[in-house]
């Protein structure tokens, strides 16, 4: 393990205001996202698109690093290059998800696991051939009065910090995804305490498998009332209200020595992920002991999408509206976005 390596290369992924482009959704995640839009789902619009996405022009000024699927770090654009070269041409560190999925977890009903720790050691080694930097792996844990049970979230702390310890050990930094689900009726409160209780975990669960802090960056939703609560239907929960738990929380749970917190947008619109990371910076720059900064898929993509539809004539105009987002992201880290900035 190159120790050197992975602190130069995670603190480069939070370097300079920038942050992440989550673009590694599943195969069945992506033809979810493309079926609405009547994009055909197959292999080459794919490619396409997750060409369009990595060959944007500018991205580099706003993203550091890029999340890959399998199927995409395997791809060549369509003059021939590779998607790992293309990204790093951009200057875009290039990473990728190796976990396999979330499955029910035995005796805990409504809970899940993440598989995929059987021949991680020898996937992450071939990754690392093939030029990725980083790896990640994503838990999700559900809330309500009752859960997530000891056992799913002690289950999930326990994987995520073997895959640290792994990725690690191939030279990769892990990118660490604990995500509290935003689906329910909780509380704000409820998902402080949910998220409080399962990132204790995980990190006296890296300090149990001698995980080097230094090289690893966590990724970690927001705390959000969910989608179904009353909180969220009277809109009384204010972005500032949001940063102050969010924050409040990491404070708590986060070692000084962590390099840095991206947060996954988890299903917010784009306006609303970048408000809420703003409000953290304007509220608490000044006492953050880790950059703090964004590994949007969605919040990113969304518009994207929207404008591209699988047609070739829309695949520029798609891409100003990907840098325009990555923009607004970044100026949100700075803790200096105004929804103005919108539309210009």
């Amino acid at each position: 393990m190159n120790i050197q390596a992975l602190v130069d290369t995670a603190a480069a992924l939070v370097a300079d205001d920038k942050g992440l482009l989550a673009m590694d959704e599943s195969t069945p995640t992506c033809n979810k996202r493309f079926s609405p839009l009547g994009i055909p789902q197959n292999e080459n619009f794919r490619r396409a698109y997750r060409e369009l996405l990595a060959t944007t022009p500018g991205l580099g000024g706003s993203i550091s690093g890029a999340i890959l699927y399998d199927e995409t770090i395997r791809q060549h654009t369509q003059d021939g290059t590779s998607m790992i070269a293309a990204l790093i041409a951009a200057g875009i560190i290039p990473g990728i998800k190796v976990d396999a999925g979330t499955h029910s977890l035995a005796g805990h009903p409504g809970e899940f696991i993440t598989d995929g720790l059987d021949g991680l050691r020898e996937r992450l080694g071939d990754y690392a051939r093939l030029g990725a930097r980083f790896a990640k792996w994503r838990a999700v844990f559900v809330v309500s009065d009752d859960l997530p049970s000891r056992g799913c979230i002690e289950a999930n702390a326990h994987a995520l910090a073997r895959f640290a310890a792994l990725s690690q050990e191939e030279g990769l930094v892990p990118i660490i995804e604990p995500e509290v689900l935003m689906d329910g009726d909780h509380s704000l409160a409820r998902c402080r305490v949910v998220t409080e209780a399962v990132q204790h975990a995980v990190f006296a669960q890296l300090h149990s498998q001698r995980v080097l802090l230094e090289g690893i960056i966590l990724k970690p939703s927001m705390i959000l009332p969910g989608t179904r609560s009353t909180e969220s239907a009277s809109g009384s929960v204010t972005a500032e209200m949001i940063a102050e738990a969010t924050v409040g929380c990491l404070l708590r749970t986060v070692p000084a020595a962590v390099p840095g917190v991206a947060f996954l947008s988890g299903g917010q619109t784009p306006e609303r992920a970048t408000e809420r990371l703003n409000a953290m910076h304007v509220r608490f720059k000044t006492r953050l002991p880790w950059a703090v900064t964004f590994s949007f898929s969605r919040a990113l993509q969304q518009p994207v999408l929207a404008i591209w539809h699988g047609a070739a004539a829309n695949a520029q105009a798609a891409q100003r509206a990907l840098l325009q987002r990555a923009q607004c992201a970044r100026a949100a880290r700075r803790g200096t976005y105004a929804p103005s900035m919108e539309t210009t």
